[in-house]
């Protein structure tokens, strides 16, 4: 469970993940981690990360860093006096061509320092960094496929470069297509997207297998039956290698 960010979450709303998940016939093995309970591993390998000279204090502010465009330009990286206060910690990187074959989208590359630049991996106000605790998290739990969302692809080689630091072995990675409005963007929260009614459970997931190229019978008519058709039939190849699709296309 993703609760880095306190300020910025609901204190029900892991209960109601949760609770959706099972309405959709949904389960997990064994206790559920939450990052909140991971704080003192991640500061271990922040620490770590420290005393090898791989990170440094950074007190640009947001205004500034996106002023530097889409990467960050490493004005903080050689500074003989570290700024005084609260800062960042962000990571070396390197020219080093960092590669995923992913199952959907095919080959993905960057460059980091070239098309990413040092980021960070503790922000200013004390909270570990998304790249760093889902990579510890990953290695943790003993992952070795992850399935998310094409707007997460950009972050995959940051993670490979710091599993190659930290030693941990490469997941391999599969990143659906996400569903977008007819503006472009993501079906959110912020975008003011309708939340998912999980009581019509059989009707979302028979929408999602559509979502993902399959097709189940129409005499399907409970959860259950839709997941086991889905295991059953499941096929990697036919998800579409887009980045995103029109969810108006599935209504």
């Amino acid at each position: 469970m993703e609760d880095l960010d306190p300020p910025r979450e609901s204190a029900a709303a892991a209960d109601a993940i949760l609770r959706q998940l099972e309405d959709l016939g949904l389960t997990w093995d064994g206790e559920v981690l939450y990052q909140s309970t991971r704080h003192s591993a991640y500061q271990e390998i922040l620490q770590d990360l420290l005393e090898r000279e791989l990170c440094y204090p950074c007190d640009c502010s947001r205004r500034l860093v996106r002023a530097m465009g889409s990467v960050y330009d490493g004005r903080c990286r050689d500074r003989e006096r570290p700024p005084a206060g609260d800062r960042a910690l962000r990571l070396r990187t390197e020219p080093a061509t960092y590669r995923v074959d992913d199952r959907v989208q095919g080959h993905f590359a960057q460059v980091l320092e070239r098309d990413v630049g040092d980021f960070v991996v503790r922000r200013k106000d004390g909270l570990f960094a998304y790249q760093l605790a889902v990579v510890a998290d990953d290695a943790f739990q003993r992952v070795n496929r992850i399935v998310r969302g094409t707007d997460l692809l950009d972050s995959t080689p940051r993670q490979l470069y710091l599993q190659s630091l930290l030693g941990y072995p490469r997941p391999g990675y599969a990143h659906f297509p996400v569903l977008v409005n007819d503006q472009g963007q993501k079906l959110s929260k912020q975008h003011f997207a309708a939340p998912a009614d999980t009581r019509q459970a059989a009707a979302l997931l028979r929408r999602a297998l559509r979502f993902l190229n399959h097709a189940p019978p129409a005499e399907l008519a409970s959860a259950g039956e839709l997941l086991d058709w889905a295991i059953g039939n499941w096929d990697i190849m036919r998800i579409p290698a887009q980045h995103c699709i029109r969810a108006s296309l599935f209504e």
